[in-house]
């Protein structure tokens, strides 16, 4: 069944990751993105970090550290450890060169989705926020039925696609171990669904909690041990930089395959890591309880540069100052190069951190992706889902994280690249149409703070039509 379900998802993949599709109208939007917001990512880089840790405009609301550490949850996973390794055991060290590329341009792209959701978020019935692009979709754009289409591809990628490889990636990392057999994935899997499963049917104040602790503790402990790994491979730093560049600009084997190219490798696995402008993390960004709307847009810019260009980025430098080779085993498994290469640099405890690493990792992974279905699910009834619905959804995403398990690795990849492709295909062509409006919002944001005011939004101040909008008027 896996090999059938995985030909007709490979196929599809295949077509979507054409240059002319999701690489073209990914970079190419955050190029425009870019350029129309002056290079926001540069210009307000420093800003972000100021932002980042404001309190909450009103007390018990959630914070913009509260939903920056929801899409951190999602963005910094096991796509910071399985996906850089697989980018650059198939597509060469260069990928990394590119992952860093996509991350850069994919600032611009972050904030403008994100400001977006808070322009047009929806007020609950406590008082607290939620949206995402499914509610501009409906509401800015007019066109509800592509906000019910974009909510469906969300849950299938979270719930299905990417849970089922954050599950598989957790598994795989196991391998290089003794007591490793046929019976492993599916004692992981019940451990792993379990867990799963006592989470989220605690809702959403738990998890902010269960993210808030865990993400920045296992991402400082992450860098420290890249750090160190660094300093022991020292001797290997020089020639690892040559080849990044190297393999990043030979454009005769980028383009004699590019389905296969270092490009292509980077901004398929950059894309599974930070997930700028997909539309995930706008769905976060709408909860928090900011004075403005470019605040939040600030924010998870931030988590796309902290995501690649820090977490990637130390376990790209880990497994390639290692020395070593990529074989075709490793290719097909990216877990078995990452934990190699940690061997032979940390020895027996290289292997053991990596899988505990991987572990927490892949947790809050699973948490952090559930987190966007159950609000697509209520913006699709159109209504708030009733309670026996949402505890039989929660049922079948807790059975995924156990078929992932058991699935093989192309078709977890196959899935969550074929799905992560269609979020782009919808969602970066709509916030291009609809950038005006943050960008609006962004000169509001500069001009009261060349005031040396803290900026207050108000829509029709900042030139919005508030017709509809549930918050700033």
């Amino acid at each position: 069944m896996f090999d059938a379900i995985n030909t007709v998802v490979g196929a599809i993949s295949g077509v979507l990751y054409q240059p002319w599709c999701v690489p073209l109208i990914l970079l190419a939007g955050g190029i425009i993105l870019t350029v129309r917001s002056k290079f926001i990512q540069g210009r307000l880089f420093t800003e972000s970090f100021k932002v980042v840790m404001e309190k909450p405009k009103t007390e018990g609301g959630i914070s913009s550290f509260g939903a920056l550490m929801v899409s951190t949850a999602s963005r910094v996973g096991t796509g910071n450890i399985i996906g850089v390794t697989s980018a650059i055991a198939i597509g060469g060290a260069g990928a990394l060169f590119w992952m860093w590329i996509t991350a850069i341009i994919g600032g611009a792209s972050a904030f403008v989705e994100s400001t977006l959701a808070q322009i047009y978020k929806k007020k609950d019935k406590d008082g607290s926020s939620f949206g995402g692009p499914a509610y501009y979709m409906a509401d800015a754009l007019g066109q509800r039925w592509l906000g019910v289409i974009f909510s469906v591809i969300i849950i299938l990628t979270y719930a299905v696609g990417y849970n089922m490889l954050a599950a598989y990636n957790l598994q795989s990392t196991f391998k290089t171990f003794d007591f490793y057999s046929n019976a492993t994935p599916i004692i992981i899997g019940i451990i792993l669904a379990v867990l799963f499963g006592i989470i989220v049917i605690g809702g959403a104040k738990r998890l902010i909690n269960v993210t808030g602790v865990m993400v920045p503790i296992m991402g400082v402990i992450y860098v420290v041990v890249a750090i160190i790994v660094l300093i022991i491979n020292i001797e290997n730093i020089p020639a690892m930089f040559k080849l990044i560049f190297q393999s990043a600009f030979d454009f005769k084997s980028i383009f004699g395959g590019f389905a296969g190219s270092c490009i292509m490798n980077g901004i398929k696995r950059g894309l599974y890591s930070n997930e700028a402008g997909m539309g995930s993390a706008p769905n976060a960004a709408a909860k928090a309880d900011v004075s403005h709307p470019a605040k939040q847009g600030l924010v998870q810019m931030l988590s796309v540069f902290l995501d690649t260009l820090l977490i990637c980025t130390a376990t790209g430098f880990m497994v390639l100052s290692s020395g070593v080779g990529v074989t075709e085993a490793m290719q097909a498994d990216a877990a078995l190069y990452v934990q190699a290469a940690m061997g032979e640099s940390l020895g027996a405890f290289g292997p053991i951190f990596i899988a505990v690493a991987m572990s927490l990792f892949a947790f809050t992974t699973l948490i952090g992706n559930y987190s966007y279905c159950e609000g697509c699910l209520n913006f699709i009834a159109g209504r708030q889902v009733s309670n026996t619905s949402i505890l039989i959804f929660r049922l079948v995403a807790t059975v995924l994280v156990f078929v992932g398990t058991i699935a093989t690795a192309s078709m977890v990849w196959n899935i969550a690249d074929m799905l992560q492709g269609f979020m782009v295909v919808i969602n970066i062509p709509v916030i291009l149409i609809l950038m005006k409006p943050a960008m609006k919002a962004l000169d509001d944001y500069c001009k009261q703070k060349k005031e040396g005011k803290d900026p207050v939004f108000v829509a029709k101040e900042a030139g919005i039509d508030d017709t509809g909008l549930e918050f700033w008027k």
